[in-house]
């Protein structure tokens, strides 16, 4: 009767500490396997991703501090889509923005998981220009009334120093393969064939950047094209744009969520990832 006893205490206390840590980590407090055996199948999941900071494509000594980097957000969103038990996918996107390939790389994961699965976007402070871009293509978007976000269009800045380079004497001798190669040196100014060329080169990923709102919005291109002048707008002007759907914070999206993928009863929130360091 004693070693039953012991066991049983043994049994409860493992119980407890597992339900603790369970809650802390947003976990099943039965796991999954365990649930199955005892009649209550798995939970589902709702996962949460965070694209916090600047978005770029990968980690490098040239990343600032606090940068979203696109290889672990699509990281976690394979994972989330591959798990059986997550149900849909919430972004939760804090970010100005960032490069062009960042961007295309979220979505294009972003497409794959939308076919067998829900993404509902949160905005937190701000969601412009590239994160507004990734934003577009999810299944819905919610924001906070004062959310930054919109700032739809394309930059690219060029420094010339030349002045300051001949007041302190520096000169500079260039050893090329062609016209452009020290395009952007600052060293130098553009020139107009360069200038010419830069242009056209962000008309070309505006343009892109155009005709995936509209489609990811079910907009007009023109409608678009005449409010993707640069310009922030908060959350509750871009919802009478129809650039967001919803007004409300993270567990507003989640819940969202939730309901968009068809879950009855609760269901586990998931977070795949922390909020950048800065």
């Amino acid at each position: 009767m004693l070693s039953v006893a012991f066991v049983l205490i043994c049994v409860m206390a493992g119980a407890i500490i597992w339900s603790a840590y369970a809650g802390m980590a947003h976990q099943s407090v039965i796991p999954g396997d365990i649930a199955n055996v005892l009649g209550g199948g798995k939970a589902s999941k709702i996962a949460v991703i965070y694209v916090d900071g600047q978005m770029v494509a990968d980690k490098s000594a040239d990343a600032g501090a606090g940068s979203a980097f696109s290889s672990d957000i699509v990281k976690c969103m394979r994972s989330a889509t591959e798990d059986p038990d997550v149900k849909a996918i919430v972004l939760r996107v804090n970010s100005p923005g960032g490069t062009p390939v960042a961007a295309e790389e979220i979505i294009s994961q972003m497409n794959k998981t939308r076919a067998v699965k829900p993404v509902v976007i949160s905005m937190g402070d701000m969601a412009t220009s590239a994160a507004y871009y990734i934003s577009s293509q999810a299944n819905r978007i919610v924001a906070n009334p004062d959310t930054f976000t919109g700032s739809i269009g394309v930059i690219w800045t060029f420094k010339n120093k030349s002045k300051a380079y001949d007041e302190q004497g520096v000169t500079v001798y260039v050893a090329k393969s062609g016209n452009f190669k020290d395009m952007g040196s600052d060293w130098r100014g553009l020139t107009d064939n360069e200038k010419s060329y830069v242009n056209a080169v962000i008309n070309e990923s505006y343009d892109r950047f155009v005709q995936n709102v509209a489609k990811g919005r079910n907009l007009p291109v023109d409608k678009v094209r005449d409010i993707a002048d640069g310009r922030i707008y908060t959350g509750t002007t871009a919802k009478e744009m129809g650039l967001v759907d919803d007004l409300g914070g993270l567990y507003d999206a989640i819940a969202i969520a939730k309901n968009m993928s068809n879950v009855k009863g609760k269901a586990i929130i998931v977070y795949m990832n922390e909020p950048s360091v800065k």
